[in-house]
């Protein structure tokens, strides 16, 4: 562990472990009888107790003393309520003797003092005791942080602690991060003299400086320095920056399909043959209370109360892209008319971040809807042409039509104070004989100048620095194997950036797409394939993008996707997707049709049921309809298919290719035709 290398055991010490293994699992299979058995008695109470005081790892003993204590509180009078929550403190402490990281010791603590019947007085020296003999463990240090707000104890003084703890020893990871959360409670309420930021955050450049210069080798303060380089950059208020439609933009419905484009419009888009229009918004950070009260639609057409969804994958109630769907089939639209409509963002208070804070930014988004041709249904039997993503059935675009990029993306943003670019500055500068002799200092280099790039001013779009960071990341790669995949990820958001931030970087990559059959039909394609990408970014440049081509990338995520509600055409293949939980987002892709993931790794890895099947939080588990996943299972193995069922049971799909799948056998195949009752073409071939 921590580098130091394991030493053979001896004969001896083998025989000694097998014997001690072997009373151990006679004990727990003791315990296990009475945990079945609902047995609260002392006798099995004493037994669980000396499992736990032998192995403090065993969760299920921990949950079985919680049961015990509620059985026994119910026939306890209240002079021997307290007396039983002590026998319960003195058990963890025992085991914590035996092991001081157990999380469940540890958690169980914390449980038995929630419950009010315990005095906390004890608790600060019993703290003070295992920090001084493992200053650095986080289990206790956050322990630290339950119990001083069960005290009341003032966020001042914690900070003075961990100065005086941070005094003695520069190399605490955990003291550092304690002394973060710390600060950033207290410049969340403004507490006295923390209620300028540029002051506070100077004076810790200061304090961790004093560190990094004792012991550059040393990488606890260098992340504490990567956290004051966040606080420097990042707004605490949550902002909107970016919506779809964009603000005076026009949106032209053509009914029949047949939109011929001369050039590409990045403000103004043409959907066809859709029936419902998604409005995007689109948050730096993670929000929740977006509803009619907070976010207002304004039209002619509307005629009832629209409904806010979070795009998240995991159904929280806090995202950072909402979405809300006009039913334009319920709408009286008539034929070559325009209609305004207008959104109107946080002029009630209600939008709040998921660390608190109220979005302060009230903005307005107008734009025009334009039918051109009256929707009609496909004629029964006229299928979609099969798509294909031959270099040949693309042709680049020469330009954009119009010069509004950064009207089509960007919001009302505060203006950066002069501070944050000077502090930045100033931090280079005084690292530069640092910065590029070890690892951690490239990475905090490559932060530091990407730091710059995104608080230069907003006219600026070229991010002059972006070869520097990425010729960083990949001596990252080469210098530190073990931590590849981490810089790999960083240089993808970093390019993807660089492409997507202005119209002279993103228009090598835009191509019109030609349907072989129908030439003179045409539509727009972002291709970027072969960039190496890792993980998706820079989303909220891309909300507009309807055809998207992903090939011949390192992507084992498409985490974001979900924002892109347009997109109608997806192509993944040659990534390294391992498994279909891999394609969450695309359950929230209303208008996918066409999905090709063929080449990657689905089906080389094992699949974790426990998330179908378990009922706990922890589990993760999704919504999941049993009934119609047995029928259509049939005789095969059900624990193959519980993945892509999850994924495509709700998609509407005409196109799909899974070739070069371990996964992709008959049976399978088989299975997803059953699936998508929609699908016309399956790995290039008509059904």
């Amino acid at each position: 562990m921590h580098g130091r290398p394991r030493k053979p055991l001896k004969e001896e010490d083998e025989s000694v472990l097998s014997a001690k293994a072997e009373k151990l699992r006679l004990l727990q299979s003791q315990f296990l009888a009475n945990h079945q058995n609902r047995i609260y008695s002392k006798e099995a109470l004493d037994l669980s107790a000396k499992l736990l005081e032998n192995n403090p790892e065993c969760y299920t003993a921990w949950n079985y003393r919680k049961l015990a204590v509620q059985h026994n509180l119910s026939q306890s009078d209240s002079d021997s309520v307290a007396s039983l929550f002590d026998q319960e403190l003195k058990l963890v402490e025992n085991a914590l003797r035996k092991n001081f990281k157990s999380y469940g010791a540890w958690h169980h603590r914390k449980w038995v003092l929630s419950k009010g019947h315990s005095s906390i007085d004890h608790e600060m020296r019993l703290l003070n005791g295992f920090q001084k003999a493992d200053p650095r463990n986080f289990h206790a240090w956050n322990y630290r942080r339950f119990v001083t707000d069960l005290m009341k104890r003032s966020d001042e003084d914690e900070l003075k602690y961990t100065e005086e703890v941070i005094g003695e020893n520069f190399s605490n990871y955990s003291a550092w991060h304690n002394r973060s959360a710390i600060l950033s409670n207290l410049l969340k309420r403004k507490a006295e003299g923390f209620s300028h930021k540029e002051k506070v955050l100077q004076e810790e450049y200061e304090h961790v400086r004093n560190a990094i210069f004792t012991d550059p080798d040393d990488q606890s303060g260098w992340f504490y320095h990567l956290w004051l380089i966040d606080q420097t950059v990042k707004n605490d208020a949550p902002l909107l920056v970016s919506s779809w439609p964009s603000r005076g933009s026009t949106i032209t419905l053509n009914g029949h399909g047949n939109n011929r484009l001369h050039g590409l419009s990045l403000l103004n888009s043409t959907l066809s043959g859709t029936t419902t229009l998604p409005i995007i918004l689109y948050f730096n950070q993670a929000v929740e209370g977006i509803n009619s009260s907070t976010v207002a639609v304004k039209s002619e057409i509307l005629k009832e109360d629209l409904v806010w969804k979070p795009l998240s994958v995991n159904n929280s109630s806090t995202a950072q892209v909402w979405v809300v769907y006009l039913k334009l089939g319920n709408m009286e639209l008539q034929l070559s008319k325009t209609y305004s409509i207008e959104i109107t963002i946080g002029y009630s208070a209600g939008i709040v971040s998921s660390n608190g804070y109220h979005y302060g930014y009230p903005s307005q988004i107008a734009f025009e809807l334009c039918v051109q041709t009256a929707h009609t249904e496909p004629v029964e039997g006229q299928y979609p042409k099969l798509t294909s993503w031959k270099d040949s059935d693309f042709q680049k675009v020469d330009h954009f039509e119009e010069s509004n990029f950064v009207a089509s993306t960007d919001h009302h943003i505060p203006t950066t104070s002069n501070w944050c670019r000077e502090a930045i500055d100033e931090e280079i500068t005084n690292y530069q004989d640092l910065l590029s002799d070890c690892k951690i200092g490239k990475l905090t280099l490559a932060r530091l100048l990407t730091a710059l790039d995104l608080l230069s001013p907003e006219h600026d779009k070229r991010k002059k620095h972006t070869e520097e960071i990425l010729k960083l990341y990949t001596e990252l790669m080469k210098l530190d194997p073990t931590h590849s995949l981490y810089y790999k990820d960083e240089h993808s958001l970093v390019l993807l950036q660089q492409i997507t931030s202005s119209e002279e970087s993103l228009l090598p990559h835009c191509h019109y797409y030609k349907d072989a059959t129908e030439t003179n039909t045409s539509y727009v394609c972002l291709r970027l394939q072969n960039l190496l990408l890792s993980r998706m970014g820079s989303i909220k440049n891309l909300l507009w993008v309807q055809m998207l081509d992903l090939s011949h990338n390192e992507l084992r995520s498409i985490e974001g996707l979900e924002a892109m509600q347009l997109l109608s055409c997806l192509n993944l293949s040659h990534n390294k997707l391992g498994s279909f939980t891999a394609l969450g987002p695309l359950r929230s892709l209303k208008s996918l049709k066409v999905l090709n993931i063929s080449h990657n790794e689905l089906g080389s890895h094992s699949i974790d049921t426990r998330r179908y099947l378990c009922s706990s939080p922890l589990a993760h588990t999704e919504v999941f309809a049993w009934d119609r996943f047995e029928i259509l299972c049939g005789s095969y193995s059900a624990t193959k298919f519980w993945e892509a069922f999850l994924i495509f049971e709700s998609l509407n799909l005409t196109d799909l290719n899974i070739t070069g799948n371990a996964v992709a056998d008959e049976n399978f195949t088989s299975f997803i035709v059953k699936v998508l009752p929609t699908l016309k073409y399956l790995n290039d071939e008509e059904l």
